[in-house]
């Protein structure tokens, strides 16, 4: 009776899927550029268009949640994954274009050229498996028969260093049927602790729980080693099938590095942190060494890393030498100690004593290889959000300070060097004798303006070779051709379609003022993408700078409605995430650009422009402070820059005041409904996917390092659930009922929503089935719109004026 009482319950507020008008739908569903996987010789690009809204049917099938993993039992893949369809080649040199044929119902989920770019290796999604397939510069493809991509525990396919055949991790041939769940459990759930020490819980998602779990998890996660010889057509099973999550070859394709997952399996974390074994093999499979076997990581220390060797690979510049980082601080920022990590490296046959090759004084993060043994380097200080790069040879042992400044200063930022691909396939960072190139996205005050620099390692100055021009957005892509000056970038404006064009610079330098480029180039156009949209060829925006009563610099962009009449005020959309910074100055920089082609989709804000509303994008919502304390005054500092915002956009004579609503995305929905709990500026909200209760997520949350024990009065004050009886504006809480993030679970809406309703609020609750932290599926993402709009058109756009509401 109970449950016929439920179900009756539950159907009566069920509703029907609803669409937005048609307009929203023109422009939610036309397709998008194509993307696009440019050829290692820069002679071609292979393109295809991304399926952006899958119908909820095939979200629907059986996904099985298995140590932190969504897996889709039809296909042994990833659970959701869509792919991209009409593939097809662009011969860069000629512009003629090829289409690629594959079969029917269909899509292409990876792409991996050789290093010749002569072929090129597809994975292809089938109903029922995960297929490869391989292709030539000629657009003829076939499929390798006799195998099915396993990818769940890391990359599945790639090329060897011949770059005539490839490495596979293949479902496990005649593996049976998948085992069935008991109708009675073999026994009850338990869960021990024994004298732990804090732990992070941010793997806590998906996790085993059961023993039928565990047997799924061995059954989809289980793959043999395999060596594909696509123009033989021979297949060579290496060893026996197991747990393998990484695998690669060495440079002189000698040896194959894999890690074996071993059980037992945890049920209290994710399968990255199971114990695992690093091992040394030979092509036809023999063991050369068992190098590392590392325990479970079920006690890694809040923020911290893993003891023991960590990031093990091969370092790209030599034959066969192994290269590792180790902690030298337990793994924990709050232990003091005078280096936290330490680069390893261990030379083929592997069998002497590893050498220590650089000391790092805070965290390493990224270690990338350029040749003749030398290899920039990055270390990350968490403490103050700060990261020093080197330059260091290790067969000299010296080491040269690049440059050191905060993760968050983009005006400062040099940028990311280049990388070209080797013979045998690995990438080392590009050089043109004894300078290197820096590629960045030239932010300033008048917004992006990406750029290339020529940097000396010598003399460490630094010549600017490229630079957007000031009226388009122009973006570097690589070179074709380093000693003939050609190459590739990619233009759009906010009238021009985004578009790739070979370029040549000039031979003649220029002088040039502070910051512009010394070259000037030539370009041709190489694809000839049209808007797919022309409907919103009127839309324009700009950055709009400001100053929070506190003194921090900030801005937003505002978008203003299609068919806007000057001086007219109309309803307001603010969206917003809010982000840590150490300092006032990093905090107000700019980000974007204004002269980028703006198109957009999903259950994007901006849709709201269709329906008379401005909307203030990437409004700059910004929690500055020490990092150990920053969220103390993350209320305050969030309604002060809400109103700083707010009187700009009212100022400029867009924004009407009493129409002014407020949204935002999973930290952007705490943001949300702590502004619609703290202040009377919004006449609404919009809170998706959100956390607003954190005394139940008491282990840290975003970059807060205490725990709630150590910090309980922050935490309930980031708890909006607590002050529910201030929340008395409308607030629209969405959430995908499959929330996969850990720190946003679906509980989290649905206690907003009682706690409102209890209190005696307004609010509306809407769960997304299948859905997990964002939304994909065509019938979700057009309900979230219609939703949306009918939620601000009601308590915004036609909201009665404030006294009379009251």
């Amino acid at each position: 009776m109970f449950t016929l009482i439920f179900l009756f319950f539950f159907h009566a507020l069920a509703t029907p899927w609803q669409q937005p008008t048609e307009d929203i739908l023109a422009v939610l569903h036309a397709e998008s550029a194509p993307s696009t996987w440019l050829s290692p010789d820069k002679k071609s690009i292979f393109m295809a268009t991304k399926i952006k809204y899958p119908p909820l049917q095939s979200m629907a099938v059986a996904m099985l949640p298995l140590a932190g993993m969504r897996v889709d039992s039809r296909t042994n893949g990833f659970h959701g994954s869509t792919g991209y369809a009409n593939p097809r080649l662009l011969h860069i040199k000629s512009n003629q274009e090829i289409p690629i044929t594959i079969p029917k119902d269909t899509s292409v989920l990876t792409v991996s050229w050789n290093a010749t770019g002569k072929k090129f290796a597809m994975v292809l999604k089938y109903q029922n498996r995960l297929a490869l397939w391989i292709g030539d510069k000629k657009g003829r493809v076939k499929e390798v028969q006799g195998i099915s991509i396993n990818p769940l525990l890391g990359s599945a396919v790639s090329w060897m260093p011949d770059q005539k055949r490839l490495i596979v991790k293949a479902v496990v041939n005649n593996r049976g049927e998948a085992p069935q769940e008991p109708v009675i459990p073999v026994g009850p759930m338990i869960s021990n602790a024994d004298e732990e020490k804090a732990i992070s819980t941010y793997e806590a998602r998906d996790l085993l729980q059961t023993a039928h779990d565990e047997a799924l998890f061995e059954y989809y996660a289980q793959s043999e080693l395999v060596i594909v010889a696509p123009r033989s057509n021979k297949i060579n099973v290496i060893g026996k099938a197991d747990f393998y999550s990484s695998v690669s070859v060495s440079p002189n394709g000698q040896y194959i590095r894999v890690t074996r997952l071993s059980p037992p399996w945890s049920k209290r974390i994710a399968w990255w942190r199971f114990a695992h074994k690093t091992e040394i093999l030979t092509t036809d499979g023999s063991l050369v060494t068992e190098f590392y076997s590392a325990p479970v990581a079920d006690s890694v220390p809040i923020h911290g890393v893993v003891t023991g060797p960590r990031n093990i690979g091969w370092q790209s510049s030599a034959d066969a030498t192994l290269i590792w980082t180790e902690a030298l601080d337990g793994g924990d920022w709050n232990n003091k100690v005078a280096h936290r990590d330490k680069l390893m490296k261990l030379s083929a046959p592997f069998t002497g004593k590893p050498e220590q090759i650089y000391f790092a004084k805070h965290r390493l993060s990224r270690v990338l290889w350029a040749k003749n043994n030398q290899v920039m380097v990055r270390e990350y200080q968490k403490m103050r959000r700060w990261q020093y790069v080197y330059w260091v040879d290790i067969t000299s042992g010296k080491v040269k300070k690049l440059y050191d400044m905060s993760v968050k200063d983009r005006y400062n930022n040099p940028g990311y060097p280049l990388f070209s691909a080797q013979k045998n396939g690995y990438y080392l960072i590009q050089q043109d004798r004894d300078n290197i190139f820096l590629s960045g996205v030239g932010a300033g005050p008048d917004g992006d303006r990406p750029f290339l620099d020529k940097y000396s390692l010598k003399t460490g100055k630094t010549e600017r070779i490229f630079r957007s021009a000031k009226d388009k957005y122009e973006r570097f892509v690589s070179f074709i051709d380093v000693k003939a000056g050609t190459f590739l970038l990619r233009r759009e404006s906010p009238t021009e379609f985004p578009n790739m064009y070979s370029a040549i610079f000039h031979k003649k330098k220029r002088k040039a003022a502070k910051g512009e480029a010394v070259l000037g180039y030539s370009t041709r156009q190489v694809t000839t993408f049209q808007d797919p949209t022309p409907q919103l060829s009127e839309l324009t925006s700009k950055i709009v700078t400001y100053t929070r009563k506190d003194g921090v610099p900030l801005s937003f962009r505002l978008y203003l409605p299609l068919g806007y009449k000057p001086g007219t005020r109309v309803p307001t959309v603010v969206h917003a995430y809010p982000r840590e910074y150490s300092d006032a100055k990093t905090a107000g920089q700019i980000t974007g650009s204004e002269k980028k082609f703006s198109r957009f989709g999903g259950t994007s804000p901006l849709f709201f422009l269709m329906k008379g509303y401005a909307v203030l994008y990437q409004t700059r919502m910004p929690v500055i402070g020490d990092p150990t304390t920053a969220y103390d005054t993350f209320v305050e500092q969030l309604v002060s820059s809400a109103e700083a915002a707010v009187e700009k956009a009212v100022q400029m004579g867009v924004a009407d005041p009493e129409r002014i609503g407020v949204m935002g995305h999973s930290h952007g929905g705490l943001m949300t409904t702590t502004l619609i709990t703290h202040s009377d500026l919004f006449r609404a909200g919009i809170a998706r996917s959100g956390a607003y209760n954190h005394t139940i997520r008491p282990f840290g949350f975003q970059n807060e390092r205490r725990t709630m024990w150590e910090a309980k009065e922050t935490y309930f004050k980031l708890s909006p659930v607590m002050f529910a009886p201030q929340i008395n504006e409308p607030l629209l809480i969405i959430h995908g009922e499959m929330d996969q993030n850990p720190g946003t679970r679906s509980y989290q809406s649905q206690f907003l929503f009682e706690a409102i309703r209890g209190t005696g609020g307004t609010a509306r609750l809407l769960m997304l089935p299948f859905e997990g932290h964002g939304y994909r599926a065509k019938e979700s993402v057009e309900h979230t719109l219609w939703e949306q709009v009918e939620w601000f058109d009601r308590y915004v756009k036609n909201a009665p004026a404030r006294k009379a509401a009251e």
